[in-house]
């Protein structure tokens, strides 16, 4: 289990993690979400081991991660920007790889070969930013982590590819246990595949719940109302959003689908339907609604 506990970091005085709490189970997929700026690369650096925390902890299976090898040889990571050296080729990079994974299959090396089809005697430096990217999605999965951190995991690659390494990280999950921690922006991709999900904003977690459970904390409804008797919709009621096409009308409101169902019901609307809410729409009303929707620009 990763768990991180009170961590703060700060950089000239700007503070990028404020006491930041966040615990991803083992053996699932935790997403973590925000907008630019939250903090999430800086947190997933301190996961990594690459920063030392200002205070707080930062624990893999109950030990500090900071300066611990032991702990890092069970975690790898693949960045946004990831790491090569300069003249490197994939086979130079897989000597380097072997020699701080003691688990590096080499087996498995051999077999993705055929998947990823890359050269592997020309500079990566050479290559496509796609084409990076499946270098190192090669690497890493042959390093046989216990966890595995990701960072814009799939940005570059071509749709076929997208769903070729996400079928290979689902498959360690589910066959070895693999835990996955990844950050990015396409929530439609994460909303297939992850367990947990944490919404990150200025340098704290503000939600840290399972999907299935952030799913049933807030509700979608359209309802049609005859003319003239548009009911307004107040405490005990949390709404969140609401707009209207013509007499449909559609409110965003937190709380279950059957408590939100029956109290709208009440106001006896001529349809009422309950619509499932995607990972996008739960991250932009969580984050405060409409100061986060997509704002229409006259020129």
């Amino acid at each position: 289990m990763i768990e991180v506990k009170d961590l703060t970091k700060t950089f000239d005085g700007f503070t990028a993690l404020d006491k930041t709490c966040v615990t991803v189970p083992d053996g699932g997929v935790y997403g973590l979400v925000g907008p630019n700026g939250a903090g999430k690369s800086t947190l997933i650096r301190h996961l990594t081991g690459i920063y030392r925390p200002d205070s707080g902890q930062v624990l893999v299976d109950g030990e500090p991660v900071y300066e611990n090898p032991e702990k890092k040889a069970l975690i790898a990571a693949i960045p946004d920007d990831w790491y090569y050296f300069q003249s490197a080729t994939i086979q130079d990079m897989m000597k380097f790889y072997r020699g701080f994974y003691p688990a590096f299959d080499m087996a498995r090396y051999e077999k993705f070969r055929e998947v990823f089809a890359l050269p592997e005697k020309s500079p990566i430096r050479r290559m496509s930013k796609g084409m990076q990217k499946q270098a190192a999605f090669w690497l890493t999965m042959c390093c046989r982590p216990r966890y595995l951190i990701l960072d814009e995991p799939v940005d570059g690659l071509d749709p076929v590819m997208r769903r070729q390494v996400w079928s290979i990280m689902m498959s360690d999950v589910s066959e070895h246990g693999t835990t996955v921690l990844v950050s990015s922006h396409n929530l439609r991709e994460l909303e297939d595949v992850c367990d947990h999900v944490g919404i990150m904003n200025k340098g704290r977690v503000l939600i840290e719940r399972s999907l299935a459970d952030l799913q049933e904390n807030i509700v979608k409804l359209q309802a049609v109302w005859r003319p003239g008797e548009v009911p307004v919709l107040s405490a005990p009621l949390e709404v969140l959003h609401t707009s209207h096409v013509g007499r449909v009308y559609t409110y965003i409101v937190r709380g279950s689908t059957r408590t939100i169902t029956g109290r709208l019901e009440q106001y006896q609307p001529l349809m009422l339907e309950a619509l499932p809410l995607s990972l996008e729409e739960i991250f932009i009303y969580e984050l405060g609604g409409e100061q986060y929707a997509v704002k229409e620009i006259i020129l």
